[in-house]
């Protein structure tokens, strides 16, 4: 992110709409309005729905402040500061339930402010955020004056990263997370239709927003957007025919779901091998790690599985990201964090030996997973056997990862699994002979050495694992 001569800092992400952009200065989250944008927002922020909406904490919280104690701001007719979110994602890292209540938070919204002569220009998933498993609208600058006659401005983009998304894994249990990770705009009508021929063409809410939807666009190809909005006004488009379209597509969402199928990793606690004793001595390690030192701001817990030793961070932490491969696994934590009310651990889809790469125009659109980390605390529990020998990583590699991932003197908890280790010898069985010679403990605690300062060791009772705490930059 480049930086300004006066500190400020353009948010990659937010150049799309010219009107209103985002930047950071210091730790202060600030949006910046033209005139026209600003003018807009006086009158959403005097409107009786978006004060509500604020004080629910379903809109990000958002006060004006003086253009002239921020520099540079001339430019800006309005400057607005945000709440910081805890840690930013992307829906391709998020399990079905995440997009779909983050898809009802957005009609949620719309419903409110369409009769309050408001709605969004925009529909996309990337609007919504969290705090912990609560979705949380950040685009304050996308809302706008309704205009009657005219059709919801952000329905196509709301398709394309919400609705479709979740028709693909509801109605034929294909997960979203790869489809949107490859295209920053989302899944096309053209792109799903194939997919829904025959007997599949009549699934809820298929005919509708995929192929009537696919249809009008084709049709409309060559049209303007002017001229759209003109046969709609001409047509009696109304402002209740808008409210009940929303009403329409937030009934059809409700209505989708996907139960979370059992997997190999969502039994993974009690088929990994550990004994009670171990169990009881990692918590132990870890729980001493969080709190010998100051209090952590963010900890990531990579490779989560059922959230056990997220759930015990978040006890000594203001915000946990909970990462694990599995869709169906994170989406069965979610729904319990959520039913819990648990809102200091943010669940998360993701390949830890294909972690989320920069995205979008230049790779900086939507950024990388290491670029949003900067931990405090990086809990790598049962996870470099995974990456060394189940996916091939060199262990000065798998070091690197996890020390790339830490703010300046955070701590990082990792557990090495002996080779003679029984899930270790299961992983190695399906492995050539000899591929793996350096994976021994003294080579990993030489590598962990030379990117961190060792600060604690400890075997497990079982003899075959070992458990370190090592200072990043140490």
């Amino acid at each position: 992110m480049a930086i300004s001569p006066t500190g400020v800092r353009p948010e990659p992400g937010s150049f799309r709409d010219p009107a209103n952009r985002v930047f950071h200065l210091g730790d202060e989250v600030l949006r910046g309005l033209d005139a026209r944008a600003a003018e807009d927002w006086r009158a959403l922020s005097g409107a009786d729905f978006f004060t509500a909406l604020l004080a629910e904490g379903k809109v990000c919280g958002t006060e004006a402040v003086d253009p002239a104690r921020v520099p540079g701001a001339q430019a800006w007719a309005t400057v607005l500061r945000h709440e910081r979110i805890p840690f930013v994602s992307h829906p391709y890292e998020w399990s079905f339930g995440m997009l779909r209540d983050a898809a009802l938070r957005h009609l949620e919204i719309l419903q409110a402010a369409i009769p309050a002569g408001f709605t969004t220009k925009d529909g996309s998933a990337y609007n919504l955020q969290w705090r912990g498993t609560e979705p949380v609208f950040i685009d304050v600058g996308s809302f706008e004056p309704l205009r009657d006659g005219e059709p919801w401005a952000g329905y196509r983009q709301f398709c394309q990263t919400m609705l479709y998304p979740l028709l693909l894994t509801a109605h034929l249990g294909v997960h979203f997370q790869p489809w949107l990770r490859s295209r920053v705009d989302g899944i096309e009508a053209d792109q799903l239709r194939p997919l829904f021929r025959g007997v599949r063409r009549l699934l809820p809410g298929v005919p509708t927003h995929v192929h009537l939807h696919g249809a009008m666009q084709s049709r409309n190809a060559a049209a303007t957007t002017t001229d759209v909005r003109a046969q709609l006004r001409a047509a009696g488009y109304s402002r209740e025919l808008a409210l009940a379209t929303v009403r329409g597509i937030e009934k059809l969402v409700r209505r989708l779901d996907r139960t979370p199928t059992p997997t190999h990793w969502a039994d993974y606690q009690r088929t990994c091998g550990y004994t009670a004793q171990d169990r009881a001595g990692k918590e132990r390690f870890v729980t001493a790690a969080l709190t010998d030192g100051p209090r952590p701001r963010l900890v990531l817990d990579l490779g989560a599985n059922d959230g056990r030793y997220s759930r015990l961070a978040a006890a000594h932490a203001d915000q946990v990201v909970a990462v694990e491969q599995d869709p169906a696994v994170v989406d069965t934590l979610y729904r319990e964090l959520r039913a819990d009310g648990e809102r200091r651990i943010l669940p998360l889809v993701m390949d830890l030996a294909d972690p989320s790469p920069g995205g979008g125009w230049r790779g900086v659109e939507r950024a990388s997973f290491t670029d949003r980390a900067g931990a405090d605390v990086v809990l790598a529990l049962a996870v470099v056997h995974h990456l060394a020998i189940g996916r091939n990583v060199p262990l000065p590699e798998v070091v690197g990862w996890l020390a790339s991932l830490c703010a300046p003197g955070a701590r990082i908890v990792v557990e090495f699994v002996h080779p003679e280790d029984p899930m270790a010898r299961r992983l190695l069985a399906n492995k050539p002979d000899g591929l793996f010679p350096d994976y021994r403990r003294a080579e990993f605690e030489r590598h962990l050495a030379t990117r961190a300062r060792i600060a604690h060791r400890e075997e497990l009772p079982s003899g075959t694992r070992t458990l370190y705490t090592a200072v990043a930059g140490g």
